[in-house]
């Protein structure tokens, strides 16, 4: 894991590659602790016997589940050891270009997009892909937005 002790430490990895995270598998329960948490429980998420003649051939995560993990898999990719409170600040751009079918292993990798001034301290982007293990095309890609108050 990468650990950031400084602001200008931060600021020299931009464009940097900052690792992967460990694989993760997306069970039935944590989908429909997801769906319970959001209300979001539509067939081909929950209903394992319905999916399996659905699209995917079985169940399938939420979208904003598999987004949502960035936060836990993304302390195993680096930590930002410097002063001043971390704050989401948004998404940028988010896509899902292909499903995670339940049983499959996911993990995040982290590239570290800038880092500008902005009045309240630093604003870092990150460039994340959620890879799924042995499948080419990515489950979910994202550009996400971190103020660095100072």
């Amino acid at each position: 894991m990468r650990v950031f002790t400084s602001l200008d430490e931060l600021e020299a990895a931009t464009g940097e590659s900052l690792g992967s995270s460990d694989w993760l598998t997306i069970d039935q329960q944590r989908i429909d602790t997801f769906a319970e948490a959001t209300g979001d429980h539509q067939w081909i998420h929950v209903d394992v016997e319905r999916s399996k003649d659905g699209p995917f051939g079985g169940t399938v995560a939420h979208g904003y589940l598999t987004l949502s993990l960035l936060p836990m898999l993304g302390q195993q990719v680096f930590s930002l050891d410097t002063p001043g409170a971390k704050l989401n600040y948004g998404v940028n751009k988010v896509r899902f270009p292909n499903p995670v079918l339940v049983g499959s292993r996911v993990r995040a990798h982290a590239e570290l997009g800038g880092v500008v001034d902005v009045p309240a301290g630093k604003q870092m982007t990150l460039k994340w892909s959620i890879e799924i293990e042995g499948v080419a095309k990515p489950a979910c890609v994202a550009e996400t937005v971190v103020l660095l108050l100072t």
